[in-house]
């Protein structure tokens, strides 16, 4: 559960009005495990998921971070807050806490104006804030909110400036580009989808429900604990309309694998094959729109890793590159999964290993007009790295 972000001392609305709100839902469906949250007015950035783990204080660390970082909070108004500087004070600040939150830039190209040409998110932010807090500072959005604006004759995502990319962040969906380029240097940055639902666009909005069309799916117990160690480590995979509703990615050596968010470390004389296993469950029903979604297509990228570099705002890594694409006749059926295996001969130096797929014959997703984002599915994986000792 998150709040919305908010004005002059919307902490204390968080604090004294929705967190209550928030223990009353608990109680009332003790089932679904919710979280306390909100969608933060990072200084200098665009929104960000700020995450709190479950504890008894957690009311009281939520209102610490909003009161003293969210650039908006303060009353009178102080631009003081909304720098880099100060984003990078929040994020240390939050690593140090005993209880550790999780950080997510939302729709991290929303403001850009062209391919590349970054707005109010920029690479340079992002390093230095995962610098500052690799354990907090995880990740971007991969597939933004607000999905639903093309039914309505809005951008998809809200992207008005420059389109996402079957529904994807262009930083997520440019093979070779800047998550890409993260990745390359060995950061344990992941991806997430989250739904962003202010208004239904059946009520006139840009929006589905939570989770009627994106979702965020972990690989955890039903545990509070669990699925926060899953979010920071990367077990996560991410899709659209319930094109699958499952995906496993295992990466293996003769002795040991590594499946998503994990590190595969193979010996020298082990490096001659490594072999890849994709395994994918078809939607068997409907999904929320009705339909009934088939997978054309699933693609293995795989980038080398080279170490962070010197330049804080390289954008892409031009290593990185579909290495093979599959249609229905490259996978067979196990139980109710289709599975593929692919195999990487002579890895001589480290590489991650991550996948796609889609409901479309694009073969790299195509900017986005207003055409149904229900006939314009996709999936991603997490990665998984390999290191070469």
């Amino acid at each position: 559960m998150r709040t919305d972000h908010g004005g002059p001392t919307h902490s204390k609305v968080n604090l004294e009005l929705a967190y209550p709100d928030l223990l009353r839902s608990r109680a009332l469906v003790p089932e679904v495990l919710q979280f306390w949250g909100m969608e933060f007015d990072a200084p200098a950035l665009d929104h960000h998921t700020l995450m709190i783990p479950r504890h008894s204080d957690e009311a009281r660390q939520l209102f610490e971070l909003e009161s003293r970082f969210a650039k908006y909070d303060a009353f009178p108004t102080d631009p003081g807050r909304n720098t880099e500087a100060k984003m990078v004070e929040f994020l240390k600040t939050a690593k140090d806490m005993r209880h550790k939150p999780l950080v997510i830039a939302h729709h991290a190209s929303r403001s850009a104006t062209g391919l590349g040409v970054w707005g109010q998110d920029t690479p340079r932010e992002f390093r230095n804030g995962n610098n500052a807090a690799p354990d907090v500072y995880v990740g971007f959005e991969g597939a933004p909110g607000h999905q639903a604006g093309p039914l309505l004759g809005r951008a998809r995502g809200g992207y008005g400036s420059h389109p996402t990319y079957g529904g994807f962040d262009q930083m997520t969906a440019r093979v070779g580009g800047l998550w890409d380029a993260l990745l390359g240097e060995g950061r344990r940055w992941w991806i997430t989808a989250t739904s962003d639902s202010h208004v239904h666009w059946t009520r006139g909005g840009s929006d589905f429900w939570p989770g009627e069309y994106s979702k965020t799916h972990v690989y955890a117990r039903q545990d509070y604990a669990d699925i926060m160690d899953g979010l920071r480590n990367g077990r996560i995979w991410v899709g659209t309309g319930d094109l699958v509703t499952g995906l496993g990615l295992t990466v293996s050596g003769r002795h040991r694998g590594a499946a998503m968010g994990e590190t595969l470390v193979i010996g020298h004389r082990d490096r001659d094959r490594v072999d890849i296993e994709i395994r994918f469950r078809p939607q068997r029903g409907e999904n929320a729109n009705g339909d009934r979604p088939q997978v054309r297509r699933v693609d293995l990228i795989v980038g080398q890793v080279t170490g962070p570099g010197s330049d804080l705002d390289a954008d892409t890594n031009p290593t990185t590159k579909v290495v093979a694409r599959f249609g229905p006749r490259d996978w067979h059926r196990r139980g109710h999964d289709q599975v593929i295996r692919h195999t990487l001969r002579d890895v001589g130096s480290d590489l991650y290993v991550r996948v796609r797929g889609t409901s479309t014959d694009e073969a790299e997703p195509l900017a986005d007009g207003l055409e149904s984002p229900w006939d314009d599915l996709w999936f991603y994986s997490n990665p998984v790295f390999v290191e070469v000792r």
